[in-house]
C-alpha cells in the first residue's frame, strides 16, 4: 500500500506563490504516473496536472503557464510549483498515484493539504 503525503500549503497572497510537495513512501513510486488535483468548497474534484513515470506532463487549461509539475524519482516525491496565485485557488490539494498510465482512476490518494489565496 503506497502512501502519499501533501505538505506545502498555507496562506498567501493573490499574485504570490507556493510550492506543493507529495512524498511517497515505496520506491515503486518511480514507475507511477502522478497527478495532482483540488477541490474546494461546494466544487467538484478538478485535474490539475498529471506527470508520467518518464517526466511528460499534462496541465489544466485553467492552471497552464501558472503552475509546473515536477518529480524527483531518488526522493521519491513530486511537487507543484505555483504561481501567480489567484483566490479562485483556494482549494485543498491532493496528490494522486495510479500504477499505469492507461486507467483512468488513481489507486492512491494523499489526505490533502490547504491552500489559501488571499485576495
Amino acid at each position: 500500500q503506497v502512501q502519499l503525503v501533501e505538505s506545502g500549503g498555507g496562506l498567501v497572497q493573490a499574485g504570490g506563490s507556493l510550492r506543493l510537495s507529495c512524498a511517497a513512501s515505496e520506491r515503486r513510486f518511480l514507475t507511477y504516473t502522478m497527478a495532482w488535483f483540488r477541490q474546494a468548497p461546494g466544487k467538484e474534484r478538478e485535474f490539475l496536472a498529471l506527470i508520467y513515470s518518464n517526466g511528460a506532463t499534462n496541465y489544466a487549461n485553467s492552471v497552464k503557464g501558472r503552475f509546473t509539475v515536477s518529480r524527483d524519482n531518488a526522493k521519491n516525491a513530486m511537487s507543484l510549483q505555483m504561481n501567480s496565485l489567484k483566490p479562485e485557488d483556494t482549494a485543498v490539494y491532493y496528490c494522486a498515484a495510479k500504477t499505469t498510465p492507461y486507467k483512468s482512476g488513481y489507486d492512491y490518494w494523499g489526505q490533502g493539504t490547504q491552500v489559501a489565496v488571499s485576495s
